[in-house]
């Protein structure tokens, strides 16, 4: 059978699944989550240091033989086993469980940094009205703003972290425990919208200063030299997995939520390319703002520094806000972009964890969230909220992603696709349930290309971990933090698939059985009436 669940007892409790309330809403959804914080700080930089211009045709490659695929097949698994990873997976084969879980963990730790930089978001939106930063923003951020000390643990908390850090975590509790349609759906119904007229407004702007057509040149000047470099496309396939939201149990468990009968694929393609159009959007934005610093500095844009990640929103774009026109609209309307960005991302990484232990113990939303969303804020506050928090958060970042999540579609892929066979079964699905239909190049681009590509990223980045370190922090601050949050996604995988499962259900009816019967001719029924 399609599903390999065990029929609850009779005093079983059926509560119905949730589910979106359309396409639409779904989409919303799925483009909220793919659509985070590194679509803006990240995919500018990385474009500009890989080639320019030239990076686009890696960037596309990657997008359709990588991106699309794995978001399918997230898609596939969580829309006909109907559950978040954990249930889902077990549905497949029970051994199978554990990698569910394991994507619990990679959210958990995702989700405890992830809320800090959210909040100093909203600390930086407030302080543009102002230009609290002064005349350093670099000094301002690391020093008097988060007083970043030496790596280690630390409980010297920084006040001017720690409310904005609690303001969002009630906020993500509160619309967590709303529920999905009435919480995360209505949620992105009016964030998304927001977003991506916001940050339009924004780019609109940036495209009308000085120096502007400078950073786009910087940007998109093709340097075709670089398409030979294996590094170059290594970053193209990174870059498409880690903002696709893909492999680690957000599309799973969104796809969960989708009626039986919906298309499948079709709204795929619509959140593949609208996330790839948001990041080219921020591009754009990015370096014309980029090219204006440095027209009033009197430097060219590969001599400016920061040109990436929290550098570049909390270092970099302060000195630009300082420094141009209208800059206190500007700032708040980029940090306001910022604070939508991160909430919509970290309401689908925190929903997979409150689904996830919401099948396993039988909690209501509300109950979930409350009891996920207070200890993880604890746990954050402790570890974000200190002057030790942005080395944490850059420790557990690196880790999270470019150990868990890489190491997660590995093994997904595989066991999928190499040991437990499903592939034809999973296209055969969404090819049943979907308009745009799936042929043999799906299932060679996740069992074959995807596999080869990312078993190289994941060996090559623990190789380079494991003899040059990671940003000059201690090896014994590495060992405990960086490889500490892979360990603890190892041992909930293994520990949790032992904890008894509550009975309650939610309705799942297994899909008919692949490969499907062959139905009988017309001569046959005819001779059965």
């Amino acid at each position: 059978m399609a599903g390999s669940e065990s029929t609850p007892s009779a005093g079983a409790r059926r509560r119905p699944r949730e589910q979106f309330s359309g396409q639409t809403a779904f989409i919303l959804a799925a483009v909220g989550s793919a659509i985070g914080l590194g679509n803006i700080w990240r995919f500018p930089g990385v474009a500009y240091e890989n080639g320019g211009g030239a990076f686009m045709v890696p960037y596309l490659i990657a997008l359709l033989t990588a991106g699309i695929p794995i978001l399918f097949l997230d898609y596939a698994v969580g829309h006909r086993f109907r559950g978040a990873p954990p249930q889902a997976f077990r549905r497949i084969s029970r051994g199978l469980e554990s990698l569910g879980w394991f994507q619990i963990g990679i959210c958990i730790v995702i989700a405890l940094y992830y809320t800090a930089v959210i909040a100093w978001a909203v600390s930086y939106f407030f302080f543009s009205f102002n230009f609290a930063w002064g005349d350093d923003p670099t000094g301002f951020f690391v020093g008097e703003y988060l007083q970043v000390g030496e790596p280690g643990f630390s409980l010297d908390f920084v006040p001017g972290v720690l409310i904005p850090l609690v303001a969002v975590w009630v906020v993500t509790i509160v619309i967590l425990g709303a529920g999905v349609a009435k919480g995360i759906e209505r949620a992105n119904v009016v964030f998304i919208p927001l977003l991506v007229v916001t940050f339009t407004v924004l780019v609109v702007r940036a495209l009308f200063l000085d120096g502007a057509a400078d950073g786009l040149n910087a940007l998109f000047t093709p340097d075709w030299s670089a398409l030979t470099d294996a590094n170059v496309w290594i970053a193209a396939y990174g870059q498409i997995f880690f903002s696709l939201s893909i492999a680690f149990g957000i599309m799973i468990t969104y796809s969960s939520f989708r009626p039986r009968r919906s298309n499948m694929t079709g709204p795929g393609l619509v959140v593949a390319f609208a996330n790839s159009s948001f990041e080219i959007l921020a591009g754009i934005g990015v370096f014309a703002t980029l090219g204006f610093l440095a027209f009033n500095e009197g430097v060219a844009i590969d001599q400016l520094e920061n040109l990436t990640g929290v550098g570049l929103s909390f270092m970099t774009f302060p000195a630009v806000i300082s420094e141009m026109p209208g800059g206190q609209l500007f700032g708040a309307l980029f940090f306001g972009t910022l604070v939508l960005a991160g909430l919509t991302s970290l309401l689908s990484i925190l929903q997979v964890v409150s689904s996830g232990f919401q099948e396993k113990f039988g909690w209501s939303p509300r109950a979930s969230a409350v009891g996920i969303g207070s200890v993880s804020a604890v746990i954050s506050i402790v570890l974000l909220g200190s002057t030790t928090g942005l080395i944490y958060l850059d420790t557990t970042d690196n880790w999270a992603n470019n150990i868990g999540i890489v190491g997660s579609a590995v093994l997904m892929t595989v066991l999928l696709m190499w040991v437990l066979r499903r592939g034809k079964e999973l296209q055969y699905h969404l090819n049943t349930v979907s308009t745009f239909q799936l042929g043999s190049w799906w299932r060679f681009c996740v069992g074959i290309l995807a596999p080869v590509l990312l078993t190289y990223m994941l060996a090559s980045r623990i190789v380079t971990l494991i003899s040059e370190g990671y940003e000059g922090y201690p090896t014994w601050y590495l060992v405990t933090v960086g490889w500490g949050s892979v360990a603890f996604m190892v041992v909930l995988a293994v520990v949790m698939p032992m904890v008894r499962r509550h009975e309650s259900v939610d309705g799942f009816v297994p899909w008919p059985e692949y490969p499907p019967k062959p139905q009988p001719t017309s001569a046959v029924k005819e001779a059965r009436r």
